[in-house]
């Protein structure tokens, strides 16, 4: 997003954070009517283009949603998307997008909330693995063929009982409604959201053996120093890294043998 599109999420997300302060907001139930309303708006092109109209005037426009989610949705994501479409926009599709991004949040920060967003971003980056690992099961995800239903059965057999109800929900709706996405962009951005909840960075960390919690905790506090930022560390082993570790983060990639980087972050921490 650009120009007034970007002023408008930075506002919406002001908005979404000071509803989910509250105490008596229920986080993944507005995600869910976040969710709905997203599905709602990308289906009825003629309806996105009307609430997101730069000749109409915005208290007009606030009306008309409220008018339409009466009684759909709580009086919090009415007012939410209200206060969305009092504001203006660079094209009519980034208020979907924005709604999408919103409703992923919400949940996040229902899992927040829980004391399990640690566990759902490290179920999204293991899921992520597995579907890059195998290409009958990326197949099947996004078969644009396949119902709907289908996919979500998949996914409950994959996921239920195994992961959090937060990951779950965030995966079904990636996967049944993926909205142009790839399944791997996708469960990209549902982890740089996850990070952002803790104001953290994501590294992702390949090693050739599983690192021990003394190197974990030594790599992740070398690297918070270096970004200036709390970092947290997706796991990843791979054999083939012989007896050295690749680390990467956004679209910085640092190599080197384990025992140097172990060494660096160890004088990072006394310099």
């Amino acid at each position: 997003m650009n120009g007034a599109s970007r002023e408008a999420l930075a506002a919406a997300r002001e908005r979404l954070d000071a509803l989910t302060d509250s105490t008596s907001v229920d986080a993944a139930q507005l995600a869910d009517e976040l969710a709905a309303v997203t599905a709602l708006l990308d289906r009825e092109v003629s309806l996105r283009r009307v609430l997101t109209d730069p000749a109409q005037a915005g208290e007009a426009k606030a009306e008309l949603a409220q008018r339409l989610l009466g009684g759909q949705v709580s009086g919090e994501s009415a007012d939410l998307l209200a206060g969305m479409v009092r504001s203006r926009w660079s094209q009519s599709r980034d208020l979907v997008d924005a709604l999408e991004e919103l409703a992923d949040t919400a949940d996040l920060t229902a899992a927040q909330k829980a004391g399990t967003l640690d566990d759902v971003e490290d179920e999204l980056f293991r899921f992520g693995r597995i579907v890059s690992s195998s290409t009958e099961l990326r197949a099947a995800l996004t078969d644009r063929s396949a119902a709907k239903a289908a996919k979500g059965e998949l996914l409950r057999s994959l996921l239920g009982g195994r992961a959090k109800a937060t990951t779950e929900r965030l995966v079904t709706r990636l996967v049944t409604a993926p909205r142009g996405r790839s399944l791997e962009s996708g469960l990209e951005s549902l982890s740089k959201l996850a990070a952002e909840r803790r104001e953290r960075m994501v590294a992702v960390v390949t090693s050739a053996v599983p690192l021990s919690d003394v190197q974990k905790r030594r790599l992740g506090a070398a690297l918070a120093k270096l970004y200036g930022r709390a970092m947290h560390l997706n796991l990843d082993v791979d054999p083939e890294v012989v007896g050295g570790i690749r680390v990467q983060v956004g679209d910085e990639v640092i190599n080197g043998s384990l025992a140097d980087r172990i060494e660096d972050a160890g004088r990072r921490l006394t310099s």
